[in-house]
């Protein structure tokens, strides 16, 4: 599976934008991916029904994700819970080449990955599955990850029930993206420290830089 190189604007839901940047924030202090005790969203309340929480088994040469979350919305999608089962497992050997690959470029580059795949519910109706994996580090390696799992459709409803596993169409990849470029947030409306300001030449007025510090 190929991926490119993206910047956070990649995303586009706003709730996904929001917690990307709570983790850009935190990976911005020292350029070092956040253990995920310092991860708190605001509104993450409202955002738990779209949450899937892993652990990261790296004891295997091929690190398997364990979830750790039941009873989420995009459980129905796959008829479902899983939790304390390797997601490997979880959604069986048709699905797996699609998205595990996924889950562990998140692991190995220790970076945000973003990726969007189109899926037909059982009705026909094409629905956008949206995936946003944040890594979090403890002692030196990535030991949680955790995904936000977004569903649009662009004709209005759809039937999430049985959405990965209801027909014989296997998810349409749309999107593969590592988020490693722009790796930081900045409130809009503002001038970062250390910004370099020039005002435009006028009449008679010299050239004046300044720089903020």
């Amino acid at each position: 599976m190929d991926f490119a190189s993206a910047a956070p604007s990649v995303v586009k839901s706003i709730r996904q934008r929001d917690l990307l940047n709570t983790w850009l924030r935190l990976y911005a202090r020292e350029q070092i991916v956040p253990a995920i005790w310092e991860y708190q969203p605001a509104r993450l309340e409202e955002e738990l029904s779209d949450l899937i929480y892993y652990t990261v088994d790296n004891s295997a040469q091929i690190p398997r994700l364990i979830i750790q979350s039941e009873g989420t919305r995009i459980s129905r999608a796959y008829g479902h819970t899983g939790k304390g089962v390797p997601l490997d497992d979880y959604i069986g050997p048709r699905l797996a080449p699609l998205v595990m690959p996924v889950y562990h470029e998140c692991v190995a580059r220790g970076l945000p990955v973003y990726s969007v795949a189109d899926v037909d519910d059982i009705y026909g109706r094409v629905v956008a599955y949206e995936r946003l994996l944040l890594p979090f580090l403890t002692d030196g390696k990535v030991c949680h990850v955790i995904a936000s799992l977004k569903t649009f459709c662009e004709d209005g409803g759809f039937e999430i029930k049985n959405l990965m596993r209801g027909n014989d169409a296997l998810p349409r990849p749309k999107l593969c993206a590592v988020i490693d470029r722009d790796l930081f947030h900045r409130a809009p409306g503002r001038i970062a420290a250390a910004d370099v300001v020039e005002f435009a030449d006028q009449p008679d007025v010299p050239t004046e830089t300044i720089e903020l510090n």
